[in-house]
């Protein structure tokens, strides 16, 4: 891969994570902390909403993320020919 390749991966590389770890920050801090008195008024199962997320929902949101994360990367990663299974294989 040449130096040109191999910048235009990285900054796909960066704008990924910057989106996800965006939608992350707007949930964890947006529905956890800012909107938490107007989501309180939503109850699940006797459980307020904005207690939820402040308590369960980010960190899920986190977990899937990384989840989008991974399977993204594994598609960049096939557009750009990079092989680090195999590279792995071959090495064990």
């Amino acid at each position: 891969m040449d130096t040109a390749q191999r910048e235009k991966y990285w900054k796909r590389n960066l704008r990924l994570m910057a989106i996800l770890l965006t939608i992350w920050a707007l949930v964890s801090y947006g529905a956890g902390i800012l909107f938490v008195e107007q989501l309180n008024k939503i109850q699940i199962m006797e459980i307020p909403l904005g207690f939820w997320f402040a308590q369960q929902g980010a960190i899920i949101t986190f977990l899937i993320l990384i989840a989008i994360y991974v399977w993204r990367m594994d598609k960049l990663d096939a557009e750009f020919g990079i092989t680090e299974y195999e590279d792995e294989v071959r090495h064990s």
